[in-house]
């Protein structure tokens, strides 16, 4: 199995460049002020410029207003919007009509009652991001390097539209690829040597992790 793969959280030309050269299938770039990977969206238009087609360019928003999308749009020009905030189904729709963009929505997941409301947004996002409930004194909702159960996820009945998020690193992903049977991960604290500061010899570990780990889900 072919999985996807995204690494989110990008900033700088450095870390870009080297995650292209890695043929990735997914690059995400952070609009939110309270987080460490956060761009602007001057600098967000000069490392779209930079991808080039190279890779799926994604705009990781937290409760975005339409204006404050329509300006990521502008800028970015992403090819999907994932909204990493408290987002509800409805608003979920209602952005995909309005910008007539795919949607990658995060959900966070601690227990099996998550996941079964995780089902809500089946049919309504276009895929979903399982990413570990944040801890409770949490300043992000994201990109905190928690873990959460993977063997919740055999509940779920579509993993085929599923990415799996939270905790993950070079050194457990393809274990979580394995347990969960999910078909693509995304990465951005467990590729970091700091809060924000990418590290490309962790990045391209991850990469090689990931792709073995679906290489030997084909196989099961």
């Amino acid at each position: 199995m072919s999985g996807l793969i995204k690494i989110c959280g990008l900033s700088t030309f450095e870390t870009l460049e080297a995650t292209l050269g890695l043929n990735v299938d997914m690059v995400g770039f952070v609009f939110f002020t309270k987080s460490p990977r956060h761009v602007s969206l001057a600098s967000a238009a000069g490392l779209g410029v930079q991808v080039r087609g190279r890779a799926l360019k994604v705009a990781l928003s937290v409760n975005a207003t339409d204006d404050e999308l329509d300006d990521i749009i502008t800028h970015l020009k992403p090819d999907w919007l994932q909204l990493h905030g408290e987002e509800t189904p409805e608003r979920v729709a209602q952005i995909k009509h309005k910008f007539g963009l795919p949607v990658l929505k995060a959900v966070g997941i601690a227990a099996a009652e998550d996941v079964a409301k995780a089902q809500l947004f089946s049919g309504v996002a276009d895929k979903l991001l399982f990413d570990a409930k944040p801890p409770r004194d949490a300043a992000l909702p994201g990109g905190n390097g928690v873990a959460f159960d993977w063997t919740l996820l055999s509940t779920f009945s579509d993993t085929a539209n599923v990415m799996l998020s939270g905790g993950l690193d070079p050194h457990n992903v393809a274990q979580a690829i394995l347990v969960s049977r999910i078909s693509g991960v995304d990465v951005s604290s467990g590729v970091e040597s700091a809060p924000g500061k990418k590290d490309i010899e962790m990045i391209k570990a991850f990469v090689t992790h990931a792709r073995a780990g679906f290489a030997s889900m084909s196989g099961v």
